[in-house]
């Protein structure tokens, strides 16, 4: 603060110390508030450039707030003069967790005087009782790039008057450098004249780096977008491909009494970008039976869609070959712990018979199908069978139902009834019993499955198939 002797107002009196505190407590309980957010930020993925750039801009409000909260507190210690015989303990209190960050100094110019505070010894790496730095000496110190600037500031406040306010970078005696900010005011005598020049200096190189650091990431994140579009639109465009073309009802075999009628949805995940790891598929086989499956694989984009494409290629293959569903989830076991890399996953596999109205089915690790009938729903108990690619030479056991005409089978991949996705639990989907029962085909029992759950806050995309029996 500058020196009252030669001011030509009254010094200025110090606020109360309970104003000062209610500003601490706040600035302080900021401080925790932004930590929290940005800890938050840090648990997400470290190779996600926008949650890089979150992170920093935390830190750097941080940074904020903490030199806040020690402007605050040298604001309630009073001016350097009224500190002097406090203790050590009691200035690293008043200044914050770095008593070097920010100092004061005055230059008079009458008596050519120079009064700088303890902390602006530390700042500068002199030790306390030296003699000060004149504005004389003062450039002697700066990077040599930086002194022009320094004189164009002095200059700037002692002959027009202006206030200083600028950055220049300081070497301190060990050879370290430091980026200082300094701002201050000529001090008038009665007749208008500079008497004296008083300044804050602050340690910002800590600042500076965090700003460069969100600058980075800022770009970082933005240079990535593109990238990131690219790759989720071809993801999307390879998961419409391999998923069946159809959207309305298809008809397996042709419609006769025992025929499936099949409809089947997509839903995304809320945020819209996990794309490919869901598949849902229908085939007709020799014989007149049916193939069935959805699945779920490990991973997202266009490394999972790829994982399905191949996945759903060898499903296709194996079952026109007549391999019974049980037999053929221990054939993709074996694929996906040989494929590289290795991957994780759930299927469900059903082969229905309209000859006979015998469905036999075989899950990995999958949720069983669900069946509707006379407006009733219950869980088919599951046959053993453990995740894809999770062991070893695992023996797949198979299971069978009657189906009789009228009945509705719900496939699904447990993205749609997770749990934790705000309550959505199987039971919501077996609670659609009366409404499946009073449907006139699978599009309109698919219809009601995307109406209860198409709003969910799913975390992961899902998918639904829904098979009914033909009177």
């Amino acid at each position: 603060m500058p020196s009252h002797l030669f001011a030509d107002r009254p010094a200025p009196q110090p606020p109360a110390h309970d104003a000062v505190d209610a500003l601490i407590h706040r600035a302080r309980r900021l401080r925790g508030d932004v930590d929290a957010v940005g800890r938050n930020a840090a648990v997400s993925d470290e190779d996600d450039p926008q949650a890089r750039w979150q992170r920093a801009l935390c830190d750097l409000a941080v940074q904020h707030l903490d030199n806040l909260d020690q402007h605050l507190g040298q604001l309630k210690a009073g001016p350097p003069a009224q500190r002097s015989t406090a203790t050590r303990d009691d200035r690293v209190t008043a200044a914050g967790t770095s008593a070097t960050r920010v100092g004061s100094a005055e230059w008079n110019l009458l008596t050519d005087e120079v009064s700088w505070s303890e902390e602006l010894y530390e700042i500068f790496g002199r030790p306390v009782g030296s003699p000060p730095l004149s504005l004389d000496d003062l450039p002697s110190v700066l990077l040599p790039d930086d002194q022009p600037k320094l004189t164009s500031m002095v200059t700037g406040c002692l002959v027009d008057g202006q206030p200083m306010d600028g950055e220049f970078r300081i070497v301190l005696p060990d050879g370290q450098v430091r980026t200082l900010r300094m701002t201050g005011e000529p001090v008038l005598d009665s007749e208008g004249c500079t008497a004296s020049m008083w300044a804050v200096l602050r340690d910002v190189g800590e600042l500076r780096r965090s700003e460069e650091t969100v600058s980075r990431n800022r770009e970082s994140a933005r240079l990535d977008e593109p990238t990131e579009r690219t790759e989720h639109g071809t993801a999307v465009e390879l998961q419409e491909t391999t998923l069946p073309p159809w959207r309305c009802s298809l008809h397996l075999p042709p419609p006769a009494p025992g025929a499936l009628d099949i409809a089947a949805r997509h839903l995304p995940s809320a945020a819209g970008g996990l794309i490919g790891d869901d598949w849902y598929d229908a085939m007709e086989l020799p014989g007149g039976r049916t193939l069935l499956s959805v699945g779920d694989l490990s991973g997202h984009g266009i490394p999972a869609t790829s994982a399905m494409a191949m996945m759903l290629g060898a499903l296709r293959g194996m079952a026109l070959a007549g391999i019974e569903p049980g037999a053929l989830m221990g054939h993709l076991d074996h694929l996906l712990e040989t494929s590289m890399p290795p991957a994780l996953g759930s299927a469900l596999c059903c082969r229905f018979d309209p000859a006979t109205g015998l469905l036999s089915w075989a899950q990995a690790g999958h949720p069983a199908p669900l069946l509707f009938r006379d407006g009733t729903g219950r869980r088919l108990p599951p046959p053993e069978g453990a995740l894809l690619g999770a062991e070893s030479q695992v023996a797949y056991e198979q299971d069978e139902v009657r189906l009789l005409p009228g009945d509705v089978l719900v496939l699904h991949t447990d993205g749609l009834t997770r749990r934790s996705d705000r309550g959505a639990g199987p039971e919501r989907l077996l609670a659609l019993a009366s409404r499946f029962a009073q449907a006139r085909d699978a599009q309109e029992c698919v219809r009601g499955v995307v109406e209860e759950f198409g709003g969910t806050e799913r975390l992961d995309d899902a998918c639904v198939l829904v098979a009914r029996i033909g009177a």
